[in-house]
């Protein structure tokens, strides 16, 4: 082949490329929820869809994959061609614990490009309200009368609500048993049964279950009360003090995404994060919305990433 038709062969590949495509995108993009629908993840991954669709000029479809903690549809995104059409909705769960608790198929930090932070969310303590205590310091004592007798529910292992259940343990010395689920909702649907004591839940989730008289709100994992239920009292306030637990998510994309998808993809997600709709509807759903791309993005991956790593080995927390 000629000098000529071979370098007229390379600039033709580099014109199908998104980076080097004018018309990214030009078809629908997946956006992997690596849990059931019904939890927090899926409730944010949907706003941020739609929010971003009009302004890239296609759909945007959520995608949910729910499984091993997150550890399913995250491996399923970091296998996607990296070619912009498949992000995913990432969390503290499947990029900084599930990491550090088992071996996985993927390495979190390596596998995906930060695109950009989209908010965070405190979580609120709650119990069924099939049991008799009707706040925080009577559940305490009566878990303590049964000891291995009452669990706390988590959306599967590894996850921050793990994580919070064992910390939750430490801080109280209650003896609960944990049951891993396939996301928050089905893990929420269990403790309004009764099936189990208690869990700790992204305050999105749980708050219209607690509005309804279905669950009962013990306290809030966090240093102040949400503007959502300002009714709730946070937990040192109810008399549990340094218990705070407060997770983030952000959308991220296989490594070797074009640098030129991911810019628009940020630049696009940012300005959303500007919008007064935008915001409203992720303060509706109790997320405290934050804005981050890429240094500061990467920046704050890194200290979330310590943060969790001593959390997890302060409660000694193990694969069940």
């Amino acid at each position: 082949m000629s000098t000529r038709r071979l370098l007229g062969a390379l600039f033709a590949c580099l014109a199908l490329s998104p980076a080097a495509n004018a018309e990214y995108p030009d078809h629908t993009i997946r956006l992997v929820v690596p849990f059931a629908p019904g939890g927090a993840v899926d409730a944010i991954a949907r706003v941020i869809a739609e929010r971003i669709s009009g302004p890239l000029g296609q759909s945007v479809i959520v995608d949910n994959r729910g499984g091993g903690g997150g550890i399913v549809g995250t491996d399923f995104a970091a296998r996607a061609n990296p070619d912009g059409y498949t992000l995913l909705m990432a969390s503290a769960s499947g990029m900084m614990i599930t990491p550090l608790l088992q071996k996985l198929p993927y390495e979190p930090m390596k596998a995906f490009t930060p695109v950009a932070l989209v908010g965070q969310v405190p979580f609120l303590l709650v119990s069924t309200t099939k049991l008799p205590p009707t706040n925080l310091q009577e559940f305490i004592a009566y878990a303590k009368e049964r000891p291995g007798k009452l669990a706390y529910a988590s959306a599967g292992t590894g996850t921050p609500h793990h994580v919070a259940g064992e910390m939750f343990k430490l801080a109280t010395g209650t003896d609960l048993i944990h049951i891993p689920y396939k996301g928050t909702g089905p893990a929420l649907v269990d403790v309004i049964s009764g099936r189990v004591a208690v869990m700790n839940s992204e305050i999105l989730a749980a708050l219209p279950h607690v509005r309804e008289g279905q669950l009962r709100a013990l306290g809030i994992a966090a240093a102040k009360r949400s503007p959502l239920a300002p009714d709730i009292p946070t937990l040192k306030e109810a008399g549990l003090p340094n218990f705070e637990v407060t997770t983030w998510y952000g959308v991220v994309a296989p490594t070797g995404t074009p640098p030129a998808a991911v810019k628009k993809l940020s630049d696009t997600i940012m300005k959303a994060l500007t919008e007064a709709d935008t915001r409203s509807k992720l303060d509706q759903i109790g997320v405290i919305p934050r804005g981050l791309a890429g240094k500061d993005f990467s920046d704050f991956l890194v200290q979330e990433n310590a943060k969790w790593t001593k959390m997890v080995k302060d409660t000694n927390i193990k694969i069940d």
